[in-house]
């Protein structure tokens, strides 16, 4: 398997360049271990005007049967033959994909110490793969790097050359150039060489679907042929196509009308912010942000709660966790959200690149989806989901409830949403919409304490109600907050250890 990478520069921005950004020395010839072989990086041209990487996949055959426990690429049993006489040691498949992110994991990854503002940058780069095999042929090529912003020449690869009239083989040769920053070309080719080949040489399991979003964080949830990506990619195993389109289409709608950094769990925030002038008999008190007022009233639980470890569900940009940092009485902070640009914007906020060692050794970031139970959730003292579910069809609502309360099941969870009742004090508000366009739906004081009453009642929880924001005496507060309490049991502690 044979794959170049090439860029062009000046004496003052040198294409050798190219040699920092990959974290490879062009005058060295580099070898590296894979399970399948061994995977050569070298520099057939290396000049301020012109650089070129060259990445040789050697695949052992043998080693490859051995590994897949006799089996074949995708996981289904080849005849004897075949499993040791096929196209892996020659075509760019999967198996290049996986020495694409080992070699090359840091400029995947975007890092880059020796020349940061490199990697930031759009290079012009030219990808040469000379043997690519391809399900759906030249236009499907096309259709999958063209909306990449890449320019694409590609060539069907005839079963003969000889004989013409034999047609063309599932071959392409393949050359992408664009202005693309490296890290986001290198994102493309990892995802997407695997799903022109359509099959993976090794099992598929949960864990690539987090790969899948991080890889195609940016470009993959707009992308118009994003089902049959997700569905090759996932080898077409439906309950994770299921997942990663779910958390596409939840990252979508965090990006829908350019909002740079707000996602779903805040988006309320702009409705939050209406001038006090909006309100009937509005005070300089009433004039701070609501979203200011319901962190406020949610750390003041959490202290009263005495919660050390503390996640934050939906934590979008990180302001919540920010403010939890403040105070040293949290000792362990874990952000949680489906969002992998949600998680970098909070990160920059943050600033856990700057951060201290004691200080970064109490917050955590971490990718997930409320809608499926998740082990790393487990043990904690309290939860937070603020303005989360109404980000929900209701439909899934059930599937968050049993994620949190009966499987994650911290001793406190805190849960807001809108109240809908308040909603005509809003002057800018329309009458009968929602206070965001993405809200599924917004519930009643009565309906919220429904709801609430009945998930406290399933899972072995107490609840109270607070009001957040002004406590209106014919239509209640803007904010409802409901705080679930779960009742200690002798053998609490024995069972999370267990967990």
């Amino acid at each position: 398997m044979f794959l170049t990478i090439s860029t062009s520069g000046t004496p003052e921005r040198p294409a050798t360049d190219l040699g920092f950004l990959l974290h490879k020395h062009p005058q060295s010839a580099q070898a590296f271990t894979t399970s399948y072989g061994t995977a050569h990086v070298f520099y057939p041209e290396a000049s301020a005007e012109r650089c070129t990487a060259a990445l040789l996949l050697e695949v052992d055959p043998v080693a490859l049967v051995r590994r897949g426990k006799g089996k074949g690429h995708g996981g289904a049993p080849d005849a004897a033959l075949a499993q040791y006489v096929n196209d892996r040691p020659y075509a760019a498949s999967s198996l290049l994909a996986v020495a694409l992110s080992g070699v090359f994991s840091s400029a995947l990854r975007g890092v880059c110490k020796a020349r940061p503002e490199r990697a930031e940058e759009a290079l012009p780069l030219r990808v040469e793969i000379p043997a690519l095999p391809a399900r759906g042929g030249p236009d499907l090529v096309r259709k999958l790097f063209e909306p990449l912003g890449w320019a694409v020449t590609v060539e069907a690869v005839p079963l003969d050359e000889a004989f013409p009239q034999w047609g063309v083989s599932r071959y392409v040769r393949l050359v992408l150039e664009g202005e693309v920053r490296l890290a986001r070309a290198l994102r493309h080719l990892y995802v997407l060489l695997p799903v022109l080949d359509d099959a993976k040489h090794y099992w598929v399991s949960a864990d690539e679907v987090d790969k899948l979003l991080r890889a195609g964080e940016g470009w993959l949830a707009e992308h118009p042929e994003q089902k049959l990506i997700t569905s090759r990619y996932l080898a077409r195993r439906w309950s994770l196509t299921r997942q990663a389109t779910e958390r596409l289409e939840l990252l979508r709608l965090a990006n829908a009308d350019d909002m740079e950094v707000e996602t779903l769990d805040n988006a309320v925030d702009a409705v939050d912010a209406v001038d006090a002038a909006d309100e009937p008999g509005a005070t300089e008190e009433r004039a701070v942000p609501l979203a200011v007022r319901r962190r406020e009233v949610i750390l003041a639980e959490l202290r009263a709660s005495g919660a050390a470890r503390v996640l934050d569900l939906g934590c979008g940009q990180g302001q919540l966790v920010q403010e939890l940092l403040k105070d040293v009485r949290f000792t362990e902070i874990v952000g949680v959200d489906v969002s992998v640009r949600a998680l970098t914007v909070a990160a920059r906020r943050l600033g856990l690149d700057r951060m201290g060692e004691r200080q970064a050794a109490r917050v955590r970031l971490v990718q997930g989806s409320l809608a499926y139970t998740d082990k790393r959730l487990k043990g904690y003292d309290a939860a937070v989901l603020s303005e989360v579910v109404e980000h929900l069809d209701l439909p899934r609502l059930p599937a968050l409830e049993y994620a949190v309360f009966g499987s994650a099941r911290p001793r406190t969870v805190l849960v807001t949403t809108p109240n809908v009742e308040y909603n005509v004090r809003w002057e800018t508000l329309a009458a009968g919409h929602a206070r965001h366009g993405d809200h599924r739906f917004e519930w009643t004081r009565a309906e919220f304490r429904d709801w609430a009453e009945r998930v406290a009642g399933r899972h072995g929880y107490q609840v109270r109600y607070v009001p957040v924001g002004p406590d209106d005496p014919e239509v209640g507060p803007p904010t409802q907050m409901a705080v679930f309490t779960r009742a200690e049991q002798p053998n609490d502690e024995k069972e999370e250890k267990a967990a």
